[in-house]
């Protein structure tokens, strides 16, 4: 009878636990280092939402990871980043942060960031507050 009364109580946990892991929204961050990923990145992003579609998602990029968020950028097949990256932050569940860090290393002028982006003052800063202050789940593309 104790054997029972215990395998009931384990279940009824479990049973509650999914339930209130089922109602915590689920927030992620993306993090791109190189911008040779960020078509497969968008596309990750654009599956996630399909899946999630309250999915709360930050990309932060730095390094070599921002090039694909400035005035201009193309993928490989000729097509424009910014276009993809507006459809996205349109969602209102999607935003993309960029490392002024970055920026001033590699002497580049924030206006040339697209309006889409906000600047943060570190791309790894950004990526730990978010992951240890607020809860988000990591994505490395």
């Amino acid at each position: 009878m104790k054997l029972i009364r215990t395998a009931f109580l384990l279940l009824f946990c479990a049973t509650v636990g999914l339930a209130v892991a089922a109602d915590r929204e689920e927030k992620v961050v993306y993090h791109i280092t190189d911008s040779a990923v960020a078509t497969q990145a968008l596309n990750n992003i654009r599956n996630h939402l399909n899946a999630s579609p309250k999915a709360k998602i930050v990309v932060v990029a730095h390094g070599a990871g921002i090039d694909f968020l400035l005035e201009g950028a193309k993928n490989k097949n000729g097509n424009p980043y910014d276009i993809a990256v507006q459809e996205l932050t349109d969602r209102d569940h999607v935003e993309f942060r960029i490392c002024n860090n970055t920026l001033e290393t590699r002497k580049i002028d924030k206006k040339q960031v697209i309006p889409e982006a906000k600047i943060v003052p570190s791309g790894v800063a950004e990526v730990a507050r978010l992951q240890i202050q607020e809860g988000y789940a990591y994505i490395k593309p």
